[in-house]
């Protein structure tokens, strides 16, 4: 009997299978059509041998013991083994292929959909729930694989085994197949009665898993384990997770019962059809017409009709619900990419580092049009465009100047320094690279151009030397130790006992705020920019940190077009050229001293920060920038 139960999901009664789901469902698993062909034809093979074991009693008890037949009994019993062999090898050959099928496809759909995902801008992201989109990675490409290897082959199968098993009943005796079939509505309403309660379990249970799943994650991850730390908190986030461990505990114990209760009514429906087999078997043996063994077999083939049967009166739920993953799945790859290469787009060869904003305006997208409503939670009902964060923006900046971009928090500095790197596109106006529009080149060849070492660099938990080559897989040991030479990092990572091949730890957290952007800095070097962002680099570094930075900032930017973000003043007085940016607009330009005289928001600014007497140039100068 193949028959397992497993949650689904409320379909309504009209619901129809889409023709285009199934074709690209078809699509994904056409390269594995001749291994789903011989899966089937197995499946059906084992199906038809079901029957097989059945016959061979009646023939033990109608023919070779009546006739008391030595080599009837040995040839039966031959038989009887030699089918249980042919199950044997039947089911293993099932498993590889399905095996096979299974993990190619889950192979295949979690590689598109990976790669489609990172191919999103970072307002994707930025409204994306991380554990919805992993989900889908894991969760729903499994879902879809089983709808294959699962639900479809258990409902070949269950549709193969009814009708051989019922054909073989009417031929041994049609009264006694026509009751056992009768009885089976008797039970088919309270089996689906308690199937719909374990579809509510089971709904239940995954929001409570992935409650708890969340809860751990947050208070796991290095962030959330200090502040738990820093607050004393633990007793609390004890009790909070324990009660939400014990919501996952109490519907597991009634998922089980349930699970049990359904279970049980399907053996019941079998011992019932059993009993009637053998009373109806019985009288019509007392009466003359029907043997010994037929009773007997036909017991033995009504156990095999009841699960199939209760299977398939279900099927199209089952079949409908193994589909929503695969809808699921589609839904995230047929989100469009919205920063994309444009059909004739051109590469980025020899970039001289030109950068030119030409009325650029921009507003940041809603969750709308960013990601999928299924994939942020209530954030899509919430998130409306914004007002513009640019507006107007013209400026240039020549090959090897350093530009620096200044002016209040949520002025549109980071933004800015964004649009050129193709992480947001414009709203309006264009942004452009060596005289061409950003729009217009391939994006891996402008993002290689481009080198970013924001505030708090990302580091991978992976070792010191596979977080350098990152930028540069092919870079030699000698280009690795010349770039964190230059970054000045170089003594540390050979004081360290495992030196290139100490872990980092998760964000980096091993190492200090100084030593992470050194760190940055270095790969930076590798991959070797003709553009360098600075976004607030040294914005949170202690005095000794900032000059070591200082020194190693000098040797990344020199001789390539900078755009340096700071709101520590102190560090841009150097600058060629700094951009004073309000509301979206640039307000002022001009180099340190031109916007000191001037007057303007920038000499506020830094008055604001070193009083004035500094500003007016009556005490010792700042510490340079780079």
């Amino acid at each position: 009997m193949r028959y397992y139960w497993h949650p689904r999901l409320d379909i309504e009664p009209g619901t129809k299978l889409s023709r285009g789901v199934v074709r690209r469902v078809w699509g994904f698993a056409r390269r594995f059509r001749w291994q789903i062909a011989a899966y089937l034809a197995l499946l059906g093979l084992s199906a038809l041998l079901a029957v097989v074991p059945a016959l061979l009693v009646r023939e033990l008890l109608n023919v070779a013991l009546p006739r008391k037949s030595y080599g009837l009994v040995n040839l039966i019993g031959l038989v009887a083994v030699g089918v249980a062999v042919g199950n044997a090898g039947l089911a293993l050959a099932q498993r590889l292929l399905s095996a096979r099928i299974g993990e190619g496809l889950i192979y295949e759909l979690r590689t598109a959909l990976f790669d489609h995902v990172q191919r999103q801008p970072l307002a994707f992201f930025t409204h994306t729930q991380t554990g919805s989109l992993t989900s889908r990675l894991n969760n729903d490409v499994v879902g879809a694989q089983r709808a294959l290897t699962g639900t479809l082959g258990s409902v070949f199968s269950n549709v193969i085994s009814l009708v051989t098993t019922l054909v073989t009943m009417a031929v041994l005796n049609w009264r006694i197949t026509v009751i056992t079939v009768v009885v089976l509505p008797l039970f088919l309403l309270p089996a689906k009665r308690v199937g719909r309660r374990l579809q509510a379990l089971a709904r239940e249970s995954m929001q409570l898993n992935a409650s708890m799943t969340t809860t751990m994650n947050e208070r796991f991850n290095v962030a959330g384990a200090l502040l738990v730390l820093l607050f004393g908190r633990r007793d609390r986030e004890l009790a909070n997770f324990s009660g939400k461990a014990a919501g996952v505990r109490d519907i597991g114990v009634r998922t089980a019962f349930y699970g049990q209760t359904f279970f049980v009514v399907l053996g019941l429906v079998g011992a019932v059809g059993t009993a009637a087999v053998y009373w109806l078997g019985g009288r019509l043996v007392l009466g003359g017409t029907l043997q010994p063994g037929d009773v007997v077999a036909l017991a033995a083939l009504v156990t095999q009709v009841y699960g199939p049967l209760t299977a398939l009166t279900n099927a199209r739920v089952d079949v409908m619900t193994a589909f929503v993953s695969f809808e699921r799945v589609f839904e995230v790859l047929d989100f469009p990419t919205p920063i994309a290469d444009a059909p004739d787009a051109r590469p980025l060869e020899h970039p001289a580092g030109r950068v030119e904003f030409d009325r650029v305006s921009f507003r940041y997208p809603s969750s709308d049009e960013s990601t999928l409503a299924s994939l942020t939670g209530d954030a899509a009902s919430v998130s409306a465009a914004g007002e513009p964060v640019l507006r107007d923006v013209s400026f240039q900046v020549r090959p090897g100047e350093l530009v620096a971009l200044v002016g209040p928090s949520g002025a549109g500095k980071t933004t800015t320094a964004m649009l050129v790197a193709r992480v947001y596109d414009v709203t309006e106006g264009a942004v452009r690279v060596d005289g061409v529009d950003v729009r217009e080149l391939e994006l891996e060849s402008l993002r290689g151009a481009i080198g970013v070492v924001t505030q708090d660099p990302h580091l991978f938990h992976d070792t010191i030397l596979a977080n350098l080559r990152y930028a540069n897989p092919d870079a030699t040991l000698e280009q690795i130790e010349a770039a964190c030479r230059a970054a000045r990092i170089l003594d540390l990572v050979e004081s360290l006992p495992e030196r290139w091949e100490t872990m980092v730890g998760e964000r980096g957290y091993r190492l200090s705020g100084g030593e992470k952007q050194r760190l940055a800095i270095a790969r930076l070097l590798l991959a070797d920019p003709a553009i360098v962002i600075l976004d607030e680099a040294t914005a949170h570094l202690d005095s000794e940190a900032e000059v070591h930075i200082q020194e190693a900032l000098a040797a990344a930017l020199a001789g390539r077009t900078s755009l340096v973000i700071a709101h520590r003043l102190s560090t841009i007085v150097q600058a060629d050229r700094i951009l004073v940016i309000d509301r979206g607009r640039v307000v002022e330009q001009g180099t340190h001293a031109e916007l000191l005289a001037a007057r303007g928001l920038y000499a506020e600014l830094y008055e604001t920060q070193f009083g004035r007497a500094q500003a007016a140039g009556q005490v010792a100068a700042p510490v340079p920038g780079p």
